[in-house]
């Protein structure tokens, strides 16, 4: 990477030693003694709030980006380290080192990267781009007197994953059901009736005094039960989307520039 124009590689996209997609280059760190590109990083995770710090050596730049020789999976797995307004100290640095296979010394080198190509660093701290040198800012090399406050914001989507599962199910039950039903029935009747010039022929037609039996019949209805099977509805299993309300919290950071001595502070209220 060119030691004079480092601040060109910000904003660039990192790709992979297998040439996946790592994420943009938000800030360039410089060897404290030679001014060159030590570490830069790269904004991964969900929505890129993680940042992940990466050894610029043997860095390849192309027309399309930034390569490391160091696969996505190892840059995303870097470990936290802590940068104490904005510089890194020879703990931090070899704690990347190892994580990226690299052997650390603290003897300083003129160049702060390696010579040989093989992964050895020597060096004696290493700062950002921004607190290196005067006039260095995230918005360019060697810019003027003025300073770039930027400040990250949160951007916030939505991604679908599986919630649950539904599934119809037809099962059998057994009631009872009660139907009234209306049924005939005979029965017999005795009647009588009086003898007259009409019948009298039909009454006087036997003999007078005799024994006799006379049997009738009677009919009655029964209730019949049978099933028959019919069909009732139809049901099916639909989906149907709703809208509901999720808050997110997450931490943003800020950059605040102050002015130090007799400084007559004409910035605007914000």
């Amino acid at each position: 990477m060119d030691t004079n124009d480092h601040g060109r590689y910000i904003g660039q996209t990192l790709y992979s030693s297998d040439d996946e997609k790592v994420g943009k280059i938000g800030q360039v760190y410089l060897d404290d003694d030679t001014d060159r590109p030590e570490f830069v990083t790269v904004n991964t995770g969900l929505f890129g709030m993680n940042e992940s710090f990466v050894p610029a050596a043997n860095a390849d730049v192309t027309g399309d980006g930034v390569r490391v020789p160091f696969t996505k999976d190892q840059i995303k797995d870097a470990p936290n380290v802590d940068v104490d307004g904005g510089h890194l100290d020879q703990g931090e640095e070899q704690r990347l080192y190892q994580h990226y296979g690299m052997t650390y010394s603290e003897r300083s080198s003129d160049s702060g990267l390696p010579a040989d190509g093989t992964g050895t660093y020597t060096g004696a701290g290493t700062g950002t781009a921004g607190t290196t040198g005067e006039g260095h800012d995230t918005s360019g090399p060697n810019t003027d007197e003025a300073m770039t406050r930027s400040e990250e914001r949160l951007d916030v989507g939505t991604t679908s994953q599986e919630a649950g599962r539904a599934r119809l199910r037809k099962y059998v039950t057994t009631e009872q059901e009660t139907v009234t039903v209306p049924v005939k029935k005979e029965r017999a009747v005795l009647e009588t009736e009086p003898i007259t010039g009409e019948n009298r022929d039909e009454a006087l037609g036997g003999p007078a005094i005799s024994e006799e039996e006379h049997e009738v019949v009677l009919q009655e209805e029964r209730a019949v039960v049978g099933k028959t099977t019919e069909p009732v509805e139809r049901v099916r299993l639909g989906t149907e989307t709703v809208t509901d309300e999720e808050t997110v919290t997450e931490e943003v950071r800020k950059e605040h520039i102050e002015a130090e001595g007799e400084v007559d502070d004409r910035r605007a209220d914000r």
